[in-house]
């Protein structure tokens, strides 16, 4: 590694990819915080381009070969590296190679002589950020070395920069995150005074609506449904008869049979409620299950007279829990049944009005959690407790 310790009397400037670059200085503070490694088997050209660089204000350590070299980076940080291609040992290749593998960001500069100038442009190839063609000049060799150093804090700062836009992105989306829940539970509060609403309309079925979403919610959590999806057949089973509110109060509260007409208009609440709800994006896929929620497995149900998997699962799962309900709630013309007796009749209809997978697994759940769920549905009504769609 030949090196010129005369330097010449003004300043050269150094060429950098066809053109004449002035020469520029790093603050004190930056050349006392630079590190700098040299790496070169010639005693008095490590030794001139350390107290060169020293003179500058770098910290320099050297290494005597490549493989000292290598020593020394295992255990120091530096800011930039300059080797000699051609060493007694072996070649600066041996410690560009290992840098480039174990710390990419540290710029490399090789220093070559003119006739090994094609390895000096493969080595820039395989990562080095210059090369230092000798005999060079002393200005040459701190203009290189600033211009690497300048590159070191770019990549660092653009390192940085990247560390701190993904702590700005996870706090933003963190917050939009639990904007979205706040919004998702300002939604479940409006749905649960709509579900109170139609309670108020329809009085036969007070309660009801909190009862059977409490039981789809068990029944689906059984099934091994994903919570994001048990969410949306929850908002369905709570607002399955939403659409009651547009049938006339003397269909809805008649304490006798209904007529062949009076039916049909009944079974339009279906279809309306789905048409209330379908419009409303955060409601779209709830409003399917209000759609499906009398359909039958064996196609006997309404309003499309769907068959097993035509039928949303998330309305296969409520129709259960809503025959569960059925059974065993008081009605102003009989007294509710036991749990036992809820279970034979949805064991009796499996296959025909139920789907007998469902079946299946509601069979399983004992009638202990029904009575659970049942019993802090009705404190919470006594105590006027929110009831809580967000969290299945």
């Amino acid at each position: 590694m030949a090196f010129n310790p005369a330097g010449p009397k003004k300043n050269i400037p150094a060429a950098k990819n066809g053109r004449i670059e002035p020469l520029s200085h790093a603050s004190p503070m930056q050349r006392r915080s630079a590190r700098i490694l040299v790496v070169d088997d010639e005693p008095h050209i490590r030794s001139m381009v350390g107290i060169t660089l020293e003179r500058h204000g770098y910290d320099v350590q050297m290494a005597a070969s490549g493989r000292e070299g290598l020593e020394i980076l295992e255990h120091n940080s530096f800011d930039l590296v300059l080797t000699d291609i051609v060493m007694q040992d072996g070649n600066g290749i041996a410690v560009l190679d290992r840098i480039h593998v174990q710390q990419p960001q540290l710029p490399v500069v090789m220093v070559t002589a003119i006739h090994d100038i094609s390895v000096a442009i493969d080595s820039m190839r395989r990562g080095a950020y210059d090369y230092l063609l000798k005999p060079f000049e002393r200005e040459h060799l701190l203009h290189t070395v600033h211009r690497a150093l300048d590159h070191r804090q770019a990549l660092q700062d653009s390192h940085n920069y990247q560390q701190n836009l993904e702590q700005v992105v996870q706090a933003r989306t963190e917050m939009l995150r639990q904007a979205m829940e706040n919004l998702e539970h300002s939604y479940d509060v409006t749905l649960e005074a709509l579900g109170d609403a139609l309670d108020l309309k329809d009085s036969e079925t007070e309660g009801h609506s909190k009862r059977v979403t409490a039981y789809t919610i068990a029944l689906a959590r059984a099934m091994g449904i994903a919570p994001v999806q048990i969410k949306v057949i929850a908002r369905g089973a709570f607002l399955h008869d939403i659409g009651k509110m547009a049938i006339p109060d003397f269909i809805l509260r008649k304490a006798g049979k209904l007529t062949g007409e009076e039916q049909d208009v009944m079974r339009e609440h279906c279809a309306r409620g789905y048409n209330m709800l379908r419009k409303i994006p955060f409601l779209a896929e709830s409003a399917e299950i209000v759609f499906a929620h009398q359909e039958h497995y064996d196609g006997t149900g309404y309003p499309r007279a769907l068959r097993g998997a035509e039928i949303p699962v998330g309305a296969r799962i409520f129709t259960i829990a809503d025959t569960l309900d059925a059974i065993t709630s008081d009605r102003p013309y009989r007294t509710g049944r036991s749990f036992d007796a809820a279970r034979g009749e949805i064991l009796r209809c499996a296959g025909s009005q139920f789907d007998p997978t469902v079946v299946e697994v509601f069979l399983k759940i004992p009638n202990e959690l029904w009575h659970e769920l049942r019993s802090e549905i009705t404190g919470q009504s006594k105590h006027f407790s929110s009831f809580n769609l967000s969290t299945p």
